[in-house]
């Protein structure tokens, strides 16, 4: 109730908005050191990336998708298409993955200011169903077969090396 007031309430701030809005932030204070557990188990996050290659029949582009769960619930996924016309699943699926990955960051970062999910400071595995662009981004240098990925879709292959994801 107190929340909707705040979010849906009259254009006019009353005491009453104020009220409602120290109730939530107490709420809020009182509540910060508690987090859901699923079934006791040690909370797990791992992600799934995939592509669609040149699945626009207009512009040829590629469709990169990702889904996160936490615990086997979904809590962040993405479908997007592709800002390069590749010539391979390999590519459309490294980018897809790539895309993920920088969704770790975000969450790991976002994480370590509510410092609520400790598991998460490890490696994320990221799941791709294309052994080419698995084997790319754990490849410590490029070679024939990655000459055509465009320079900036190296990162996902950094960020392996870090540590930040493990690519499966």
């Amino acid at each position: 109730m107190h929340s909707s007031l705040v979010k849906h309430g009259p254009k006019k701030i009353g005491e009453m908005h104020w009220s409602a809005v120290k109730i939530i932030l107490k709420y809020l204070k009182r509540t910060k050191d508690i987090f859901l557990i699923y079934d006791g188990r040690e909370v797990i996050l791992e992600g799934y990336s995939d592509a669609s290659f040149q699945s626009d029949d207009d512009d040829a582009m590629s469709q990169s998708n990702f889904v996160f769960k936490l615990n086997g619930g979904v809590v962040a996924l993405k479908s997007s298409k592709q800002a390069t016309t590749v010539d391979s699943t390999t590519e459309a699926e490294y980018i897809a993955a790539l895309e993920a990955a920088k969704e770790v960051v975000w969450m790991k970062n976002y994480n370590q200011e509510l410092g609520v999910v400790p598991s998460i400071a490890e490696p994320v595995v990221i799941f791709c169903d294309n052994n080419g662009a698995t084997a790319q981004a754990k490849e410590l240098r490029s070679h024939h077969s990655s000459k055509y990925i465009l320079r900036r879709y190296h990162l996902l292959r950094e960020m392996v090396n870090r540590g930040v994801v493990m690519m499966h």
